[in-house]
Order: C-alpha cells, then structure tokens, then sequence
C-alpha cells in the first residue's frame, strides 16, 4: 500500500522495510547517502538546540536493547535497536532497529519508520561526513576490516561523500568478504580481496574497522597504522567491545559524536576519563580543527549517537511526499470528544 500524499494528522506514516528498500532505490543508494549526510551536517550544526543524553541502555550476557532519544524543540524523536552478535549464529540480524518522530507541540507522533537499514545508511553517512574533515586530502583507497552487514553501506558512503573508488577487505570468514566483494562488483570500486588486516591497511588512506564480536578485541594493533591515515572506528560501540589496541589512540587524534556515551561505549574507554577528544560538531561549525597535517593520524570513533537517528528520520520523512512509500497507521484514538474515550469505545461496541 503507498500514497501519493502525507497522510491527515489522525493517521502516522508508517515506512516498512519494504518501503525503505523502494525509498533508498528510488532515491538511488548513493545519492540516498549523499543527501543523508547533508542533512546530518545541517543537524551537527545545530548542536545546542537538542536534547543530549546518553542512550538508555538495558545489558545482558546475549546483548544490549537501548533508547536513543532526543529534541531540537520542535520535533522529538527515538531509536530503538538492539545489538546481539550471537543472533548470526541463528540466522538472525546482529542489529534491528525502529524509530519514531512526534510533534513537540501536540505530543502526536508524525512518523514510525522500520530502522535496521535505516541504521546502517546513518551510519555509512555519519562515517562519510566525519572522513569529510577528517580524512587525508584526496582520499580514494579504504581498507574495510569486517566484511558483514554494514560493509557494503560503508564503501557507498565514502564513495558518495568523498569519491573513494579503491577498496582493500578482509574479514575472519572469507565468505564474508566474498559477499561484500560480489554485492559490490558492479558499484564502481577496484576491489582488492586481502589475506590479513596487516595487508589491507597497506597503502589505504582511509581505515574502516567495522566487526560485531562483543569483546576487548585487537583489529588493528600499532605497528599497523601509518601516520597520515584517518580510522573510521565503527565496530566498538558498547561497553566491553573495543577494535583498537590502546597505543594507536595515543597516537591520533581522537574526534567523537558525544564525549559522555563514547566514553562509556567507545574506543576511548580504554582511556583515561579526562583523556582529551573532540566533538565533531565543533569541527563542523569552525570552532575546533579536524586535520592539521599530512602526517597527522585522526580518528574517529564512532558509536552512533541520537541525533543521527533524528536526521535520518528526519530525511526520510521528507521523502515520503515524492516516493508516496508509506503506510497510513490508525494508532491515534480520534474522540468526538476528547474528553469521551469511553464513549468512544462503547459506540464501536454498538456499531458491532
């Protein structure tokens, strides 16, 4: 079912998975992307209108099921997703995710959208955008390390954003990197399928590390990491999940969505409490300086933040009008009286 038109204020827009899959190929992946980080930047930018705290989250040995919300005063929105790496094991999704937007002023919800792909779009264009400053000029050639279910958005996103067209991967389990490499092979990259994480870091201007094991793990160890490079740091995003060893941290430049969640979630929290970092809105908007030099190694650790969340439901929703992919929800009891719910539900009785 789709439409051509936003439904009235007593029904919600609803995008399935069906219909994010139909939005993102009728927008085109890339230029899906590329609007995407627009929209984040424009968000980034407008730091101190939102609400900022760090994600409800709820832990257990299998996982973690969190809330990511937030508000710029006008619209409020929230994530729900999950994080189980074992869900692989059973043939099921490590992430799955679905969020909302509502009217500040009413509290009425204007938007439910599914989010497992969204997410992974989001995160793709969030990694684009920080690489835009972040990453050594001219950069084309990117290692990913972790060939799964956010690999191929990775790649589409950096080379959306900033023309990267070379890609170096590796993943534990070759068919992982076969996967990625064949859903890849017509999208415009020279591929290199590497033996080791030491061999695909080697000539990348760009590090992608992008795992799902929940566990302290060593992707990358010091001796691997040139200076000059820019490492997008996307797989640690939990307490007690880590990619790098410690030594390259002290080494770069650390850039982050939201100090207090990266510290508790992030690659920093290997690190001191006070250990210094940057937030990346301050190198958006002119008040702090991304890369300094050629030979400066930045990072980017990255964990997913709220905001991000809102700015792609934010564009999504500002899709729905063109691509008419939506369903209407009748989630909103709509009274004669406001006062008279009772009534409301008794009439339906008797209209029975």
């Amino acid at each position: 079912m789709t439409h051509t038109a936003l439904p009235n204020l007593n029904l919600v827009p609803f995008v399935s998975v069906d219909h994010m899959m139909k939005i993102a190929l009728d927008v085109g992946i890339e230029p899906f992307l590329f609007g995407l980080a627009a929209y984040l930047e424009e968000d980034f930018k407008r730091w101190e209108l939102f609400d900022k705290t760090p994600r409800v989250a709820s832990h257990s040995t299998e996982g973690v099921i969190e809330l990511m919300p937030t508000s710029d005063g006008e619209v409020y929105g929230f994530k729900y997703v999950n994080g189980h790496p074992k869900n692989m094991q059973q043939g099921l999704q490590t992430v799955t995710a679905f969020g909302v937007l509502s009217d500040v002023n009413s509290g009425y919800p204007v938007l439910m959208s599914e989010m497992t792909i969204l997410t992974a779009l989001r995160t793709a264009a969030s990694s684009a955008l920080a690489a835009k400053y972040l990453a050594p000029e001219g950069s084309r050639c990117m290692a990913i390390i972790g060939n799964g279910a956010q690999s191929e958005f990775q790649a589409l996103g950096f080379k959306a954003v900033l023309g990267v067209d070379k890609l170096r991967l590796f993943d534990v389990d070759p068919a992982a990197t076969e996967k990625c490499a064949s859903n890849l092979r017509a999208k415009g990259f020279e591929i290199v399928r590497c033996a080791s994480a030491q061999e695909a870091v080697e000539g990348a201007d760009i590090i992608t590390t992008v795992t799902a094991d929940k566990q302290y793990a060593t992707i990358l160890t010091d001796n691997m990491v040139g200076s000059g490079q820019h490492i997008n740091a996307v797989g640690g995003d939990c307490p007690g999940k880590t990619e790098l060893h410690r030594d390259i941290l002290l080494r770069s430049d650390i850039f982050v969505e939201y100090t207090p969640q990266t510290r508790i979630e992030g690659e920093i929290q290997q690190l001191a409490p006070d250990y210094p970092v940057t937030e990346l809105w301050q190198v958006m908007r002119g008040e702090a300086t991304g890369r300094k030099d050629s030979r400066q190694i930045t990072l980017f650790d990255s964990v997913g933040f709220a905001i991000e969340d809102f700015s792609a439901l934010r564009y999504v929703r500002d899709q729905l009008a063109r691509t008419g992919q939506f369903q209407d929800l009748d989630m909103l009891a709509d009274p004669d009286d406001p006062r008279d719910l009772f009534g409301m539900v008794m009439r339906a009785s008797e209209a029975a």
